[in-house]
């Protein structure tokens, strides 16, 4: 059975652009090593004003990084780690922050194809 995070489900209080709030909502890190990604729930971050996108699996809240797929709209996603309070500083074309995709609702697996899209 595949595994997802439904915002909706877990605080349907989460506004948009409470990053450090659904952060917080994701397993400590290294919950999923040896999971294969089409079972790892991931919550999609992105810049409503640019082409940045980060699907964001595990959270480390002792050092406030997140593990997951990066994407920052030059063509190139990775797999990677990303500073919590760097994305919450991350500010698009129109000075615009970043937002959670409140309907996003797959995996690490589906958030690969939809990088390559």
């Amino acid at each position: 059975m595949t595994a997802t995070i439904r915002m909706a489900d877990i605080s349907p209080r989460v506004l948009s652009t409470d990053i450090r709030r659904a952060a917080e909502m994701l397993p400590d890190h290294r919950t999923y090593e040896d999971t294969p990604s089409d079972e790892v729930p991931v919550i999609k971050f992105f810049t409503p004003d640019g082409g940045a996108t980060w699907w964001l699996s595990e959270y480390d809240p002792q050092d406030e990084v997140l593990f997951g797929l990066c994407d920052l709209g030059m063509g190139f996603p990775e797999l990677g780690y990303v500073s919590l309070p760097e994305l919450e500083a991350v500010r698009g074309a129109l000075g615009l922050q970043v937002e959670i995709d409140l309907w996003w609702e797959g995996t690490m697996a589906d958030a690969k194809r939809a990088a390559k899209a």
